[in-house]
């Protein structure tokens, strides 16, 4: 016979318990809970998803874009002309960004 121990717990847990477990003991029933916590726990995946990335790299350019916006914007207002390269330049980036972001998520 195995060895038994007691635990002590609330009086709304036990009510909680004893409202869900249906036919089971309460032994039973906390020994189904902890199994399939462990069996779900066991079922995660490590590390991202192909999508969870895909949205992360999306997200990365997204901020890249309004970053360059940004800068380009507030050196407009400024009244600091860029040279014709350096703006074609940003320009061309910005145009990347975007363009990728949006083809991508139609």
């Amino acid at each position: 016979m195995a060895e038994r121990r007691m635990l002590i717990v609330d009086a709304e847990l036990v009510k909680k318990i004893d409202e869900n477990r249906g036919d089971l003991s309460r032994p039973e029933f906390l020994n189904f809970l902890i199994d399939s916590q462990l069996k779900e726990e066991s079922k995660k995946p490590a590390g991202v998803t192909r999508e969870e990335f895909y949205q992360f790299q999306e997200g990365t350019k997204e901020l890249m874009r309004s970053f360059l916006e940004f800068f380009i914007n507030y050196g407009l207002e400024l009244g600091k002309q860029p040279g014709d390269d350096e703006f074609e330049q940003l320009s061309r980036k910005l145009q990347s960004l975007g363009g990728s972001a949006k083809a991508k998520g139609s």
